[in-house]
């Protein structure tokens, strides 16, 4: 049974739904009917070992994979209903940045911060205004000819997100932010995330392994395992769960349920 804890207040608005999704590849069950709500102007984050199905779930969300069961619901529209140009089109309110920036080499900073934009058909000039804007907002000003291979991991993550915010997105995806970085620049990922979230208020969805990442931006973490999603709460009554495989992962602890057949 998952465990989850219910904000007080007025009904939220959930701006993604996954009801029932189940996925599989190569007769192996990654999605085991799971059923998630993300909340207009929340920070949820995902978390759980390898292969638990954190990117498959964040994939389904964003129409990039189809469950074979259950449905994927976006401010209301089920994904199942778009064809491939109404689904490209749909896109355009989420923001994505993919783990350790994902950057075209062969494109400088400019080049991949304005990729987006250019493929929604902005002129030229509207398209530089709004790559120093966003780069100014990830505090890198002054990099747009710099080419990836010049950048530390940590600028190529904020060249990631200054791509991800491009086109203003009301959706933003988060797949493993700080992996890789030392804790100093974690810090710093984590603090970026915090003030893009307060001046954007974009609803948000983190994939992580990293716990201390999670508790600093999340406002409810969320737990899979084995394909079910085991555990939901706010950071602290997420730490207080007595679920023995919540308290494995916290811990890091080499065996135990998480870890038995």
């Amino acid at each position: 049974m998952v465990a989850e804890i219910q904000l007080r207040g007025s009904a939220p608005i959930n701006v993604i739904s996954l009801r029932g999704v189940s996925k599989s590849f190569g007769g192996r069950k990654v999605l085991d009917h799971i059923d998630i709500d993300v909340r207009a102007g929340e920070s949820l984050v995902l978390v759980g070992g390898s292969g638990t199905g954190k990117s498959v779930t964040l994939k389904h969300m964003i129409g990039l994979i189809q469950p074979d069961s259950g449905s994927v619901f976006v401010d209301g529209v089920d994904l199942a209903i778009l064809d491939n140009r109404q689904l490209t089109d749909f896109r355009r309110r989420f923001g994505m940045a993919f783990q350790e920036g994902a950057l075209f080499d062969s494109l400088t900073v400019a080049g991949n911060v304005g990729f987006p934009l250019q493929r929604a058909g902005w002129d030229a000039e509207r398209i530089q205004q709004r790559v120093a804007e966003c780069l100014d907002q990830v505090h890198l000003e002054g990099v747009e000819n710099k080419m990836p291979a010049e950048l530390s991991g940590g600028m190529r993550r904020r060249v990631g997100f200054a791509r991800a915010i491009a086109l203003q997105p009301r959706i933003l995806l988060l797949d493993e932010p700080t992996t890789g970085l030392d804790p100093v620049i974690s810090a710093v990922i984590e603090e970026l995330i915090l003030e893009l979230e307060d001046h954007l208020n974009p609803t948000t969805v983190t994939i992580t392994h990293d716990m201390a990442t999670a508790f600093r931006i999340a406002d409810r973490v969320g737990m899979l395992h084995r394909g079910k999603v085991i555990a939901l709460a706010p950071p602290e009554e997420f730490r207080q769960l007595s679920d023995p495989r919540v308290q494995q992962f916290l811990h890091r602890q080499a065996s135990g349920p998480l870890t038995e057949d």
